[in-house]
């Protein structure tokens, strides 16, 4: 084993022995990956199809046979969440990578390169950023039409801004170390600073980024479809189906509360994994413990 595979393991050690020690980290990531295995597993853990009506069960409460009660439509509200959750998770995890992977690259480009090619960059990024994320993603999704491809395209867009700007000011800094200068003396060229040293020691706060982004990113997606933009229906997502709901909210609470619950469990998991990887990733922090 090399000194620098050595060096790189025991920091990767040190990042998840702090992290570990956050224990509402740990107790989000495991409701989360409870949740993503439901999604994962969602045909062998349901038995009723999130599509099947019967119009006799419609509004019944939580019971045996429908532990989440069932909807307007006779549809088990269990089967609806979990496939539900596929949905969610996926525009959670394409929006957010679409935003990671453009954003990241303008940053990169942009805090390395400086000058003319930076306020180009910039200047894009201040028009982004000239309205509030949800405002662009309906905007966004108001001109190309309804539907989760719209929907995923409109938020990924949206996050592009705080992934470029995070990667740049991450980049200004790090381009000025020893390292950087000393690749630039041997006559590396750029390709090989910017993703072998340059990138690699940019990424602590984009992977804290990237994990509350998402939890914004599923926010923003049930928002979408609760105001009809998103997913259509019959499609089984949280925020359409609290949508469809609403009006029976007096009789049937549940149809309501089981998805908002859904969402707040997801995005709160979320926002503590991504706290707690915050806190392990931040350097003044190393020494401690």
């Amino acid at each position: 084993m090399t000194d620098k595979t050595a060096k790189s393991q025991s920091h990767l050690s040190r990042i998840f022995k702090q992290w570990r020690r956050n224990r509402r980290a740990v107790a989000g990531a495991f409701i989360l990956t409870a949740i993503i295995l439901l999604a994962v597993f969602a045909p062998y853990v349901t038995k009723h199809e999130p599509h099947r009506q019967n119009m006799r069960n419609r509004l019944q409460p939580p019971s045996g046979d429908h532990i989440f009660g069932t909807d307007q439509f006779g549809r088990d509200i269990y089967a609806r969440v979990v496939y539900g959750a596929r949905l969610s998770l996926q525009v959670g995890f394409f929006s957010i990578g679409l935003a990671l992977i453009v954003g990241c690259t303008l940053g990169l480009l942009a805090g390395y390169y400086g000058g003319v090619l930076d306020n180009v960059i910039m200047r894009f990024v201040d028009i982004l950023m000239a309205l509030p994320g949800f405002l662009l993603a309906l905007a966004i999704v108001a001109a190309l039409g309804p539907g989760l491809q719209n929907v995923v395209l409109a938020i990924g867009v949206s996050y592009i801004p705080s992934f470029a700007r995070m990667m740049r000011s991450a980049v200004l800094s790090t381009r000025e170390l020893d390292y950087v200068s000393a690749a630039k003396s041997l006559g590396a060229k750029d390709r090989r600073i910017l993703l072998t040293h340059v990138l690699p020691n940019s990424l602590s706060p984009i992977i804290v980024l990237t994990t509350l982004s998402m939890a914004g990113a599923i926010l923003s997606a049930a928002g979408l479809s609760f105001l009809g933009m998103g997913a259509q229906p019959p499609t089984p997502e949280w925020g359409s189906m609290i949508a469809n709901a609403r009006p029976f909210i007096r009789v049937s609470h549940w149809a309501v509360t089981i998805p908002g619950l859904a969402i707040f469990t997801t995005v709160m998991c979320l926002n503590l994994v991504g706290d707690g990887l915050r806190d392990a990733l931040d350097p003044r922090l190393k020494n401690v413990g």
